[in-house]
């Protein structure tokens, strides 16, 4: 009788328009969810007033070295100084950001405030799109209700907004692009013609030049499709040369101005030996040693300056190379610790609001681990894919060094992840409750 009741009033709320209404209406709305994420983003941009960067170190944490090479395209030096000196030339950031970075530096001004507000929406708006991509992909891969409570998820939770709305970075784009892609991967399955794989190519194109480190999981994804495609008798290896056409095609000329700049082939990035370092010495304890970094260290600046960026690059890369050869059981513990610094948080101060942060943090990957297992022992589809995921992307970190930002990236298939296995822990409790009930 009860439930009899409870339903008379919800269609009652329905017919006036309540909220179960409205709420029947939206739930599965794209535009919706994007509006909905897009408007508290902004707010929060709006009344914590992130846009308001601290001038110290001369606005190096408007952008970081991102910053500072968009400060040097905007007034002319080109893709150069990655540290604010002119130390010339660099590739020690992928090119797509800071070029967006130095676009809104001619437009607004360098380093004021309305670039920073202009560069912090355009984050936002990455963000509130990757709400479409993670709804395709969970209801593709596992339901209607997780494509739901996944996307709405990350659309609300404050969580997920933090890096699109303090720092001028890509990593929002990196995630929107890598929900794309992910997306687009398991469409191939499907899709027919060449059009699709031209798209596949350039979109990992685009997001290689926005954050290189994706590439760990190309070989993966690709391999995928034609693997799920070839299973089902359809021929695929001419559309998968295709997409890796367009993709070093998308790449190229970014590839052709490190050789004639620096005399060397150099794969979008420069810095992985510098990176490597940073991780890996003496004193290396599984986390960044950024007292070593040259925006931190003098000395360092200093025999960047006077080496060049290769030089430099490949000193620090032998540098790490002898700590690692020297002991290697004491690289692989120190792996292992990047390793639960990557997915536990890394280790801060033993404040309440750290503990909290990290907690949560560690939370998220147990769950997201735990809807990634019970999909492989399901056959869900896509179920591999997320496994290739998982292991693929993270495996650089383990042993250069770990950051919180890193991890972002993946956090929208770790967020379908964990909507799976809650709805899945949810509908296992219903039962139960009804019988008790009875």
């Amino acid at each position: 009788m009860a439930q009899v009741s409870s339903s008379v009033q919800n269609a009652a709320l329905s017919d006036r328009g309540g909220l179960p209404g409205w709420w029947s209406r939206v739930r599965t709305s794209s535009f919706w969810m994007v509006a909905i994420a897009l408007a508290l983003r902004l707010a929060y941009i709006l009344i914590a007033h992130t846009y308001k960067f601290k001038p110290d170190q001369n606005d190096f944490g408007f952008g970081y070295e991102m910053g500072r090479i968009g400060h040097a395209i905007a007034t002319g030096r080109g893709f150069a100084d990655p540290f604010g000196p002119a130390t010339g030339p660099t590739a020690w950031e992928p090119p797509l950001y800071p070029y967006l970075i130095a676009a809104v530096f001619k437009l607004s001004g360098i380093y004021t405030h309305a670039s920073a507000f202009i560069l912090l929406t355009i984050n936002t708006i990455f963000s509130a799109l990757t709400c479409i991509p993670i709804f395709l992909i969970a209801r593709k891969c596992f339901s209607e209700k997780v494509a739901v409570w996944s996307a709405w998820g990350w659309a609300l939770l404050p969580t997920v907004m933090y890096w699109s709305t303090r720092w001028v970075w890509e990593t929002s784009l990196a995630a929107f692009l890598l929900a794309v892609i992910f997306w687009l991967a398991l469409e191939l399955e499907n899709l027919e013609g060449a059009m699709p794989w031209i798209a596949f190519g350039l979109l990992w194109g685009v997001g290689v030049l926005t954050n290189t480190s994706l590439v760990t999981f190309l070989p993966a994804s690709g391999l995928w499709a034609w693997y799920r495609r070839w299973k089902t008798g359809k021929r695929s290896l001419a559309c998968v040369g295709l997409a890796a056409v367009f993709f070093v095609a998308t790449i190229a000329p970014w590839l052709v101005r490190n050789y004639e700049t620096f005399g060397k082939f150099i794969f979008v990035r420069s810095n992985f030996g510098a990176e490597l370092r940073l991780g890996n010495g003496p004193g290396a304890d599984g986390t960044w040693m950024s007292y070593l970094h040259p925006t931190q260290n003098a000395l360092a600046l200093r025999q960047y300056e006077q080496m060049g960026e290769v030089a430099y690059v490949a000193d620090r890369k032998r540098q790490a190379m002898d700590f690692i050869r020297a002991d290697y059981g004491r690289f692989a513990w120190i792996s292992f610790k990047r390793f639960v610094y990557y997915w536990g948080g890394r280790p801060r101060s033993s404040e309440m609001s750290a503990l909290v942060d990290n907690s949560a943090f560690l939370a998220s990957s147990i769950l997201a681990f735990w809807g990634l297992g019970r999909a492989l022992r399901k056959s869900q589809h896509g179920a591999w894919l997320f496994f290739w995921l998982m292991l693929c992307y993270p495996a650089i970190y383990y042993f250069v060094y770990p950051h919180s930002r890193y991890r972002h990236p993946i956090e929208p298939m770790m967020a379908i992840l964990i909507a799976y296995v809650i709805s899945e822990a949810a509908t296992r409790a219903r039962p139960n409750f009804a019988h008790k009930a009875a």
